[in-house]
């Protein structure tokens, strides 16, 4: 059940992460690699949400399309769900992405961000992990906040 008091918490903090996000650099494109297509829109869709309509978004199915992706342009972000089928892994992924001479931020989605997870995403070069059921424009710009400007 949902409180009038947790409804405006959630409003407060959705307005002072609107704030944050206004001081964010300006991101010109960013990379989806998602191999669910309903997920890609909803990140996507999301991201407009907090980030408005100017920024380019492209995305990959696979992680060879998305080294190719990011050798013909070189993103801003780097959005990488945690499983991409048939059988990689954020964590096997992303060394291929630094390999392709990307060195930007890489945000991994999960639907398995247990502790453990969390910790062996991060060791493997991601910059922040958030889970599959807590997408949303609040917590992605909390996420944008922590990973430019070192919060």
């Amino acid at each position: 059940m949902t409180t009038s008091s947790s409804g405006g918490d959630f409003l407060a903090k959705k307005s002072e992460v609107a704030r944050l996000g206004k001081t964010l650099p300006k991101l010109e494109s960013i990379l989806i690699i998602e191999d669910e297509t309903f997920d890609a829109d909803r990140l996507r869709a999301t991201l407009r949400v907090a980030l408005g309509y100017e920024v380019a978004f492209r995305r990959a199915s696979t992680l060879g399309s998305a080294i190719d992706l990011v050798l013909a342009r070189q993103p801003d972000l780097i959005i990488l769900d945690d499983l991409l089928k048939p059988s990689d892994t954020a964590c096997s992924s992303i060394p291929f992405l630094r390999r392709a001479n990307y060195l930007g931020p890489i945000i991994v989605v999960s639907g398995q961000a247990t502790r453990v997870r969390k910790s062996e995403l991060l060791s493997a070069g991601a910059i922040d992990v958030i889970h599959k059921d807590d997408v949303d424009s609040v917590r992605l710009t909390e996420a944008l906040v922590r990973v430019f400007k070192g919060i």
